[in-house]
């Protein structure tokens, strides 16, 4: 019971989040012409916040499955950074460890790494309840957007939108979080040079390699410009 309000305690702030867009996303396949039930499985299963919005109006144009695995692995490969600093404490959580693997998105993981557990609760329990509840909440918007989509009285048309207003907000964030700001102008710049060349419907797979390329290319000039930045700041 002690984990269970700990559980929730810290989870709460992450329940509006996760409610709204889950809305979104319910909505969002309702509009697209995906089933209820497809829409609740896409929540069980893929589980991937923003990739599972923009995994919509890559389904509804029939984008190859190709496409999507690589742009699957472009929007959520850094998962695979959080999940390495977790290994030696998922597994010691026994039969949790393949859950706690799958349900570790932006959020679970920002609050195992900032949570400061009592001496009285058990982690290991308190670990998967946390990822739990987080994609309860996400599920849980599904559904009520699966059911709203079904029986709003205007045109849907435009709410696809809140996939591009949801990845601003991940950009503007991370713009005020980070004091370099070259990631977001190599990101640009790709952007923006790939789109002349190769058009609206091919550019994002080459825009995205060339940031990854370019960014591995520059990090240390990165990790030292924001070393000095924060150096300026404490003078």
């Amino acid at each position: 019971m002690n984990e269970l309000k700990f559980a929730l305690k810290v989870t709460f702030p992450i329940f509006f989040a996760y409610l709204f867009l889950g809305i979104a996303f319910g909505i969002l396949m309702t509009d697209a012409g995906f089933s209820f039930f497809t829409s609740i499985v896409c929540s069980v299963f893929i589980y991937a916040g923003s990739l599972q919005i923009v995994m919509v109006s890559l389904l509804k144009a029939g984008t190859p499955l190709i496409i999507v695995a690589v742009m699957s692995f472009f929007i959520n490969g850094r998962h695979i950074f959080y999940g390495l600093g977790f290994i030696k404490r998922f597994r010691e959580s026994g039969w949790r460890y393949p859950y706690l693997v799958f349900s570790l998105t932006d959020e679970t993981y920002s609050i195992l790494c900032s949570v400061d557990y009592p001496k009285f609760i058990n982690r290991s329990k308190t670990d998967f309840l946390i990822s739990l509840f987080d994609q309860s909440y996400w599920i849980l918007g599904t559904v009520l957007g699966a059911c709203v989509g079904n029986f709003l009285p205007f045109d849907m048309k435009g709410i696809d939108f809140s996939a591009t207003a949801f990845f601003l907000i991940v950009v503007i964030n991370q713009l005020q979080k980070y004091k370099s700001k070259i990631p977001a102008f190599v990101g640009i710049l790709s952007s923006v040079l790939f789109y002349f060349i190769f058009g609206p419907e091919y550019f994002l797979i080459p825009a995205l390699s060339a940031s990854l390329i370019a960014l591995i290319i520059l990090r240390d000039f990165v990790n030292i410009r924001m070393s000095k930045v924060s150096e300026d700041d404490e003078s």
